[in-house]
């Protein structure tokens, strides 16, 4: 498996590492998210043991913890012996480690599924032995809930203890690109459509096949690494998981807003309050607004959708479709993923429109806030604003075999008259993305009119 950027989050542990005392930093973020090998980046070159929790009895982790421990510092009689307690394990470090290493939990949450006090535990053995020890200690695991009850809530044993975290996210569309270099544009967003950001289903993915060849490979067969992933990270996070796969099932069909939901899953307004507040807490779903919004958390027009885009893709086309997949009818769901897909990498390209405008902040002005507008009747794929310069942004999208027109344009000009932002005495700037470049009359108005057009994601000159 490559390793490719994180370089921000290895920077900052390497900051840490760098500084004196001992620090105690926690790592966590979705399932294959790439957490271990971030942290086996960052000790491939420094003293360290590396600890694997497993889902065994709490005696068993501490025999295979002491086998690591003992097999790292040379003590054959250690690995033998065993520690009979935690206590054992951090008296051991505060006596034995004598210079700076690095101690590394990964998957805590099975230490803490075992042993329902492991935080009380640690806060002691922290306390009492390794804050003072040149230790740099690691908890790390995949349980996003888990980890924040344990470890970051205010109510945690361990709260106020650490001196670093990261919550490893997925890659973003630029940084997923370096997995599959001298890839087009075209291709690499169809291959994120499908994986998203995360790693390691990018690894999965053979840039030399088409996407429909990947997905029947890797996803449209029973026995397939992804085809129970979701599934799997789900419950990690959720004891009873069915309504919550019929919320996320609504909402990759495109019931975004809480009506739909409600009447899409039947479930009551309230109870499904609570199911969207815990999805958004694990980063599962995101609730947009407005971007003109001058109240984000109070507003009323809030819609929700999936975050990950293997979710995304995973509810919308093989839940939707699991008795003709376990039933080997893969022909017509690949003709029905085939004839929507398309659809899916236009949303992608629309929401990749404001990391573009990011990328070219300097042909317009300093964007302090960017995304998607929308009322009742209008929808705006991009609206970028400047409070302070009353500088407006307003952007159209295209993923589609047509080059885009003067109609295009002359639509975006109209609905940006609904934009309720500083209509008196704004500056306003205009611009299209389209996959297939410009007519034209198009290329002739965007000179005339000063119109940023965008081929791809390559910025042109009209």
């Amino acid at each position: 498996m490559a390793f490719i950027d994180r370089e921000r989050e290895l920077a900052a542990l390497e900051k840490l590492w760098r500084e004196k005392g001992a620090q105690l930093i926690v790592i966590y973020g979705k399932r294959r998210i790439g957490k271990t090998e971030l942290i086996k980046q960052f000790i491939k070159d420094k003293p360290h043991v590396y600890f694997l929790a497993q889902r065994i009895r709490e005696n068993e982790n501490l025999r295979s913890l002491a086998e690591a421990v003992g097999g790292r510092l040379g003590d054959d009689l250690l690995q033998r012996a065993g520690f009979p307690e935690w206590k054992h394990f951090f008296e051991y470090g505060r006596e034995r480690i004598r210079s700076r290493t690095i101690l590394v939990f990964d998957e805590f949450p099975y230490l803490a599924e075992a042993n329902k006090g492991i935080s009380s535990v640690f806060q002691a053995g922290w306390d009492e032995s390794l804050k003072g020890a040149p230790v740099v200690l690691i908890l790390c695991g995949s349980s996003i809930a888990m980890m924040e009850n344990e470890t970051l809530s205010h109510k945690a044993p361990l709260f106020g203890r650490r001196t670093g975290q990261i919550f490893l996210k997925p890659f973003a569309f630029e940084e997923a690109r370096k997995f599959f270099p001298g890839i087009p544009f075209d291709r690499c967003l169809e291959f994120y459509s499908l994986a998203g950001g995360n790693p390691s289903y990018l690894n999965r993915l053979d840039p030399k096949r088409s996407v429909g060849e990947n997905i029947v490979d890797e996803v449209l067969q029973p026995e397939a690494f992804l085809y129970n992933e979701v599934e799997f990270v789900l419950r990690e996070e959720l004891r009873e998981p069915r309504n919550y796969f019929a919320i996320l099932k609504a909402v990759a069909l495109g019931k975004c807003r809480i009506g739909e939901i409600v009447n899409e899953t039947g479930l009551a307004k309230g109870i499904l309050h609570k199911y969207l507040f815990i999805l958004e807490d694990l980063h599962v779903i995101r609730k947009d607004v407005p971007v003109t919004e001058k109240n984000p958390l109070k507003s009323r027009k809030g819609i929700y959708g999936l975050q990950d885009q293997f979710f995304k893709f995973w509810f919308r086309y093989v839940l939707t479709n699991r008795g003709s997949i376990e039933g080997g009818k893969l022909d017509g769901v690949r003709e029905k993923i085939e004839a929507d897909f398309l659809g899916l990498v236009a949303e992608n390209y629309e929401r990749l429109a404001v990391d573009i405008i990011g990328a070219h902040e300097d042909r317009f002005f300093p964007i302090d806030r960017a995304g998607r507008w929308w009322d009742r009747n209008e929808e705006i794929d991009l609206v970028a604003l400047n409070e302070g310069r009353k500088e407006i942004l307003f952007g159209e999208a295209k993923w589609s075999l047509r080059p885009v027109g003067i109609d295009i344009y002359e639509n975006l000009k109209r609905k940006a008259h609904s934009v309720d932002w500083h209509v008196s005495g704004r500056k306003e700037h205009f611009c299209l993305f389209s996959r297939s470049g410009f007519t034209k009359a198009m290329l002739e108005r965007a000179r005339d009119e000063n119109v940023a057009l965008f081929h791809k994601d390559r910025l042109i000159e009209p």
